[in-house]
């Protein structure tokens, strides 16, 4: 167990600091970690609850984790957003699994069952709105790389979600998939990330803006996925994560308040 782990377990008040990307300060600097369980169908699961310092209800985020698992990166963005006073939860699909390189993380990967993701999902959802320090009327949800796919799954099949954004993900094709999202869109992608075209994402803005629907992609040349993992020095491009987090932040403050 690790030391970030054993404060959370314990409940400590962890100090937030927004680092990498430079951002407009968070008002809250100060937040609550800890991991906490909740029902998904029969099976108890567990995530990582970041609650703000703030008081009174406050919107909410669900964090989706990418292929790798619930790493301590992921953590970090679910303390950032925490420290901005949204009450986030992140996922954990691989029930405590965690890779240790890409092989593993491609193993873990193809042994998720999509059925059981999405309802992790609509648990997480489910566990927030029940929360009596959340807005149930803003709750969104974040997913880099695999987990931005099960973001716009979510987003697919919750109608109430308040928003929705993705990085380094592949997007849904299906027009009438598509259709079905109610949430607003937002999305960073590495231009040289060769398994995402320029195609693909112009694609998705045309099947929502047919729907009637909002979606704002956007795409950082030099860079490929991964481009805002701090913890991936061959991949990270700071200027690329530092716009895409300010987009986020604007995104979020549009869409769920601050």
């Amino acid at each position: 167990m690790t030391a970030l782990r054993r404060l959370a377990t314990l409940g400590l008040f962890l100090a937030v600091s927004a680092s990498g990307a430079t951002a407009a300060p968070a008002r809250t600097q100060i937040a609550r970690a800890q991991i906490v369980s909740y029902l998904s169908g029969a099976e108890t699961v567990s995530g990582y609850l970041v609650s703000p310092a703030r008081a009174g209800r406050r919107p909410a985020i669900i964090v989706v984790h990418g292929d790798r698992g619930l790493d301590e990166w992921t953590k970090q963005q679910a303390q950032r957003f925490g420290a901005r006073g949204y009450v986030v939860i992140a996922v954990d699909l691989y029930r405590g699994e965690i890779a240790r390189n890409t092989e593993d993380a491609h193993e873990l990967m193809r042994g998720l069952p999509d059925d059981r993701a999405l309802r992790d999902l609509q648990a997480a959802f489910t566990y927030l709105a029940a929360r009596r320090d959340v807005r149930t009327t803003e709750i969104a949800v974040i997913g880099w790389d695999m987990g931005g796919w099960y973001a716009l799954q979510l987003a697919i099949h919750q109608p109430n979600l308040a928003a929705c954004v993705v990085d380094d993900s592949a997007l849904p094709t299906d027009r009438a998939a598509i259709a079905q999202i109610r949430a607003p869109v937002l999305g960073n992608f590495g231009a040289d990330d060769r398994g995402i075209p320029a195609s693909a994402l112009q694609t998705f803005e045309a099947a929502m803006q047919s729907a009637g629907h909002a979606a704002d992609l956007k795409s950082y040349p030099g860079a490929a996925d991964g481009f805002d993992d701090s913890s991936n020095a061959d991949r990270y491009r700071a200027g690329a994560a530092a716009d895409a987090w300010n987009r986020t932040v604007a995104f979020f403050v549009k869409t769920l308040g601050d």
